[in-house]
């Protein structure tokens, strides 16, 4: 019997690019988050959030994981939804929706090193960063605003 194949539909509609963002943050008092600095352009030397491109049939959440393990070499898990961002202009290279996940760690039990698309990886106060990357500094804001209102 031949394979079935998938039908092809014609969209009346154009389609983002699909990517996710973490956000590694430490459960200290002044929280710090883990950032790349990344190696290509767009935006080469900029620091920015591990993340990138979600392979096709990818679950998101894998995707974060893959994408951070890949760029830091730190493995996550519990991963919480952050934020959906996909205005027009928050990517040079087109139409991008990211999905942002934020996950707590103990940054004492983590060796984070450079690779894939970052040339460098540091860690950063979350209230004092460095000039970000894409749309990365209001994304950083919203995990603040969001670790804050669980402090209170």
């Amino acid at each position: 019997m031949a394979a079935k194949r998938a039908k092809k539909f014609a969209y009346d509609y154009p389609r983002p690019a699909l990517t996710v963002d973490l956000v590694v943050a430490t459960r200290e008092a002044r929280p710090r988050v883990l950032l790349i600095r990344r190696k290509s352009d767009p935006h080469a030397g900029r620091w920015a959030l591990p993340g990138g491109f979600v392979n096709e049939n990818e679950p998101l959440a894998a995707a974060a994981q893959r994408e951070t393990l890949e760029e830091t070499g730190v493995e996550v898990s519990d991963l919480e939804q952050l934020y959906t961002a996909g205005d027009p202009g928050r990517d040079p290279r087109g139409w991008t929706v990211t999905v942002a996940y934020l996950v707590r760690v103990n940054a004492d039990e983590l060796k984070p090193v450079a690779a894939d698309d970052a040339e460098a990886v540091g860690w950063f106060r979350l209230d004092k960063l460095p000039e970000m990357a894409f749309d990365h500094a209001m994304i950083l804001a919203r995990a603040r605003a969001r670790i804050a209102d669980r402090a209170a």
